[in-house]
């Protein structure tokens, strides 16, 4: 009999840990073929998009090559996008890869699977708000994290001239005080202030006016009241201005209008509000949310095909109680570990289990001013809330778990090693 392939489309956070787990357990062992398509050749956490916009991570440092990963964990990569699906042959279409002459280095071609994975993750979600596409950042992928982050330095440099001043502090806009916009604002005031000791820039951060905007009662609307209450404060300390029940009816060159008409004049605009999955996923023929995710069962196979599986924050998973799996990291973690026990399983002709998220709790990183967060503490879910230095540890300990997942204790720890040696050895932020 032909090996069986397993096909994951998606290599972010679940997709990698997914592709890793699979290559260890079945495709080392020849049990299965592993493939893994992407349309960027490298990965690297999304959590951490507002530190490579910032300058603060170096991109080049962090990011894994899925070619040479593959390589080291049994699976292979196909690097492409996801054009269309053909659920009768049990094939996908990458579209054609071009250079940015848009010649085609690549041309279309057909993957056949036994089982697709579906990992596309999210995108922000701008809900139709007039000019907001064309007018403001998005921190959705590495490519748009470093634009952010040119745009951020040539802003920074631009200044530095007293005349080309278009107001009287450098002012950014965030719309959006989920984590990512509460994150990005206090990395902003920690950028400004290396900046300005390289002496890239005359300003420091007292030049600097962060507009942080959110159509909520409350910044973080997603987590506990207490939590938000704490991260506000902290973030008006830096000096942040924080917008609650703002609505933004429209974006222009110039900055946002509200809804009660109010203009706030930005230098850098930038949208973390709201997320959907991408959009093309409502034309593959599956069942979709009006907000693009993929409808699966408790298993996460899809509501239309069995042998199609989707998780992270693509998939509308349903929990007890009527809800639905959040969009977080830490739940396309678990799922990304059940989903490689549930594809052995369906290998082998045995039932699946169902998915139950287990919420551990929520950290938010105030660049290296600060860190708050609470931790689930058992069955009973209380939290555990705590800040500052032990905040921070546990807020770090996040991405090595990342790093464990998709690289192993050995490589893991001597990544610590290497990132302590980096601290002395380089910029505490990319310059160029």
């Amino acid at each position: 009999m032909a090996t069986p392939r397993i096909v994951v489309v998606g290599g972010g956070a679940g997709g990698l840990e997914l592709v890793t787990r699979l290559g260890h357990k079945l495709g080392r062992r020849k049990q299965a073929e592993i493939v893994l398509v992407d349309r960027n050749p490298t990965h690297i956490w999304k959590p951490l998009l507002h530190e490579v916009a910032t300058g603060v991570l170096d991109s080049g440092l962090d990011e894994v090559s899925y070619q040479g990963h593959s390589k080291a964990h049994g699976y292979q990569f196909q690097r492409g996008t996801l054009s269309d699906l053909d659920r009768e042959s049990r094939t996908i279409t990458l579209a054609p890869i071009l250079d940015e002459d848009e010649t085609v280095v690549l041309p279309a071609r057909n993957i056949s699977y036994d089982y697709l994975v579906l990992a596309l993750g999210s995108v922000s979600n701008d809900f139709g708000t007039p000019g907001v596409a064309s007018h403001c950042h998005f921190l959705d992928s590495p490519q748009q994290a470093e634009a952010f982050r040119h745009d951020m330095l040539n802003t920074f440099l631009r200044y530095s001239d007293p005349e080309r001043r278009a107001h009287p502090k450098l002012t950014v806009g965030i719309v959006g005080a989920g984590a990512t916009g509460v994150e990005l604002a206090a990395e902003l005031f920690d950028a400004s202030k290396m900046l300005h000791s390289y002496g890239f820039t005359a300003l420091d951060s007292g030049k600097l006016d962060v507009h942080l905007i959110e159509a909520a009662p409350r910044i973080l609307p997603a987590l506990p009241e207490r939590f938000g209450r704490t991260v506000h404060r902290e973030l008006e300390k830096l000096g942040v201005n924080v917008h609650i029940d703002t609505r933004v009816t429209c974006a222009d060159e110039e900055g946002f209008v509200t809804a009660d008409g109010k203009r706030i004049e930005t230098d850098l605009s930038v949208w973390a509000a709201g997320i959907r999955a991408p959009a093309f996923l409502s034309e593959l023929g599956l069942s979709t949310e009006r907000n693009h995710q993929i409808k699966v069962n408790a298993t996460l196979q899809s509501l239309d095909d069995e042998r199609i599986f989707a998780f992270g924050d693509c998939a509308s998973c349903p929990q007890p109680g009527d809800k639905r799996v959040p969009p977080r990291a830490q739940a396309a973690h678990q799922q990304a570990s059940l989903m490689a026990r549930n594809l052995s399983a369906a290998l082998q002709g045995h039932p699946l289990k169902d998915f139950v998220f287990r919420d551990r709790g929520s950290l938010i990183s105030l660049a290296h001013f600060d860190a708050v967060g609470s931790l689930m503490r058992g069955a009973s879910a209380r939290s555990l809330f705590v800040e500052g230095r032990l905040a921070k540890l546990f807020y770090a300990s996040l991405y090595r778990m990342h790093q464990q997942a998709i690289h192993g204790t050995v490589k893991t720890g001597m990544t610590v090693v290497v990132d302590g040696l980096n601290r002395f050895l380089r910029p505490k932020m990319k310059l160029h």
